[in-house]
């Protein structure tokens, strides 16, 4: 028996001895019926988005054979960036059928044959979605995932990316892709024909070893499987590392030998992740005592490694503040990067510039600071040397730079955006509620939106800010919760950063173990700012397992607690006002008002 008929019949592909037939061949490519398929939807999630367009095309053998292609009314808006995405209007789906009339002429369209889509799980999940609130039974269909073929045998120095476009120009698509669902679809055609092209030369020739190929580890998996080796069954971190040492990925798992060993198999399909496999070189583990401690410290060592393979948490140092320059005679409001000991009071941080501008707008709304740069002091004021503006003519400033407004009345103003900024949130409420009220009865409705939306920029930096500060402002706060398997995990936080970590073994005496973490845990001294002596995103770690179930507050030095007036009892009503609406019940405009 050959080595090739060994590893068949090893592979229960035949019996030795026995002859394969031609059933041992598969289907071949050539006779097998695809369908590309390829969706427009209002969004990203089935459950909270719905379908605008559906295009497909049959093709086998390289012979086309059919086409469907219709407009779906989604039955609720089209958001502003889908239309500006795809170009479908809301005008243009009015007449349309809804996604209940379409599908039963959709499924016998494809009846039988093969599904193929750019990134399926998008496509399919909402043809499922679909089919499940209509009672209309999804058939077994075959799915072929053109994403994954690419990223399997396409290599980063033949395209830079995944994505259909890049794909389409790759392989010389006769169809530009734009977002609209019969041409992406024919698009995708054309790619998978290049990949049916480019896959042969591995061999594959039928369509179960195609729908195998792309979730076959690659060579490199395969080949550095021994990485894995020694892993211990523990909650932690993982560094994988190269040739020179530099960590090129982190991460984090209740469980380092199983997860890591996941990174070597056919279920690691990520292309970033399997070329980062492909130049590790060594993973080295490091034991946390809580899950806790391992994704604050996953955190502090993506911030202090900066690995290229980590898209998330590099750079806690680019968060941005909005910042009361109170050390100015005349305060006024400003973006910054950190967060300094100036008596200052700051908000946020914030994930962009833009949403920075838009809860500073907010703010403006309701308290008439300065929104100048120029540096102001009385003295320049009296010798006429500061310089008006065109706020300060139209009444949206008081323009103390003009002498018009005197210091102490400018002082109240920043008083009460000091105010609003530490605790009651209640005078940008008001002021945007009477704008939006005021834009919804002129039907302004995408300016009323515009104002809504400044108002929740404003609302979920504030009420991350006080909660941020509420825990760094206590010196030290030790809590339990519920351990894997009993007993408890222990977290010692001093002025907003984990400080220790540690468990109570089930039925043990608690406060030896407590007594033993609190004092062997780290020194925190205060730091100015919300965020305290951590990152914003380390400290909303550690807020997140407070707020967990079966959490006990042990020991609180200090206060620990929102404002009244805060901006965290808000949150619920600006996620309301976000939230979808049902149109065939509630025919309001988006901009409502935030009832």
């Amino acid at each position: 028996m050959t080595t090739d008929r060994i590893a068949d019949w090893a592979a229960g592909r035949t019996a030795p001895g026995v002859q394969g037939t031609l059933d041992d061949l598969g289907t071949p490519l050539a006779d097998v019926t695809f369908v590309v398929v390829d969706l427009e939807t209002t969004g990203g999630s089935p459950a909270e988005s719905a379908i605008t367009e559906i295009g497909a095309v049959k093709v086998r053998g390289g012979e086309h054979l059919g086409e469907f292609g219709t407009l779906v009314d989604p039955g609720a808006p089209i958001p502003p960036f889908i239309t500006v995405l795809t170009g479908i209007t809301q005008q243009m789906v009015t007449a349309a059928p809804r996604i209940e009339s379409v599908l039963p002429a959709f499924l016998e369209f494809a009846r039988g044959c093969v599904l193929v889509a750019h990134n399926a799980p998008f496509d399919m999940g909402f043809l499922r979605a679909a089919c499940a609130s209509h009672g209309y039974a999804w058939p077994s269909f075959p799915v072929v995932d053109t994403a994954d073929l690419a990223r399997r045998v396409l290599t980063r120095d033949e395209v830079p990316n995944c994505r259909l476009g890049t794909l389409a120009r790759f392989f010389r698509a006769g169809t530009e892709p734009c977002h609209r669902a019969l041409a992406d679809a024919k698009a995708t055609v054309d790619v998978l024909h290049g990949l049916i092209e480019r896959i042969g030369s591995f061999g594959v020739q039928s369509l179960e070893e195609m729908r195998a190929f792309a979730k076959t580890p690659t060579p490199d998996q395969q080949r550095k499987r021994h990485l894995a080796d020694g892993m211990p069954s523990a909650p932690g971190v993982y560094l994988f590392e190269d040739a020179h040492g530099e960590v090129l990925y982190v991460g984090k798992s209740g469980d380092l030998r199983t997860r890591v060993r996941s990174y070597f198999t056919a279920s690691e399909t990520r292309r970033r992740v399997r070329e980062m496999v492909g130049l590790a070189e060594s993973v080295r583990p490091i034991v946390c005592a809580t899950g806790l401690e391992a994704e604050v410290r996953e955190l502090r060592l993506i911030a202090e490694h900066k690995p290229r393979y980590n898209r998330r948490s590099k750079f806690p140092e680019r968060a941005l503040w909005l910042k009361l320059t109170l050390s100015e005679a005349f305060p006024r409001l400003s973006i910054v990067r950190e967060c300094r000991d100036d008596e200052a009071v700051y908000l946020g941080p914030f994930g962009s510039t833009r949403v920075a501008e838009e809860a500073r707008a907010a703010l403006h709304e309701a308290v008439p600071l300065r929104q100048c740069t120029q540096r102001l002091t009385p003295r320049l004021i009296e010798q006429g040397r500061a310089r008006g503006c065109v706020l300060g003519e139209i009444g949206r400033c008081g323009a103390p730079c003009e002498g018009r407004e005197p210091p102490d009345a400018y002082a109240r103003h920043a008083d009460t955006a000091r105010s609003i900024m530490e605790g009651d949130v209640r005078p940008v409420l008001a002021a945007a509620q009477v704008r939006i009220d005021r834009l919804a009865v002129e039907l302004r409705y995408e300016e009323a939106a515009a104002q809504r939306d400044r108002l929740a920029a404003f609302v979920r930096a504030a009420a991350r800010a006080q909660r941020l500060a509420a825990l760094a402002g206590c010196p030290q706060l030790v809590a339990a919760r519920p351990g894997f398997g009993g007993g408890w995990d222990l977290a010692v936080v001093r002025h907003g950063r984990l400080a220790g970590t540690g468990t109570i073994p089930r039925g043990a005496h608690p406060w030896p173990y407590v007594d033993a973490v609190v004092a062997t845990s780290e020194t925190v001294f205060p730091a100015p700012g919300p965020a305290g002596s951590a990152t914003a995103e380390e400290m909303e770690c550690v807020l997140r397992w407070l707020d967990g179930p079966g959490a006990r507050l042990v020991e609180v030095d200090g206060t620990w607690s929102c404002p009244v007036h805060g901006a965290e009892g808000l949150r619920a009503r600006i996620d309301r006002a976000y939230a979808p609406v049902d149109h065939e019940r509630d025919t309001r405009r988006p901009g409502r008002p935030l009832r």
